[in-house]
């Protein structure tokens, strides 16, 4: 998890929560995707996961602030939430 709290967007709570679900390097959080990933949390830690932390996983591998992701890509990120929960 040591590499967690280093990338944007990802703070104690949010790291705490990655590790609680098995995610404990940024390696672990690419290959699982941030929508697969909001997922695991959502089921595992915390069902009322939300939108703002998909986004956040998001930049967190994209390595930007969730902010700098387009719109446009967080709609697409949004409706592939919805589709899979």
């Amino acid at each position: 998890m040591d590499d967690l709290p280093k990338l944007p967007n990802i703070g104690p709570v949010l790291a705490g929560k990655l590790a609680e679900a098995g995610i404990k390097s940024y390696t672990d959080l690419a290959a699982l995707g941030s929508v697969r990933t909001l997922l695991k949390i959502r089921d595992a830690i915390d069902p009322g996961a939300c939108y703002s932390m998909l986004y956040a996983l998001e930049g967190a591998i994209r390595g930007v602030r969730w902010h700098a992701i387009p719109r446009d890509e967080r709609q697409r990120l949004k409706e592939e939430f919805d589709r899979l929960r």
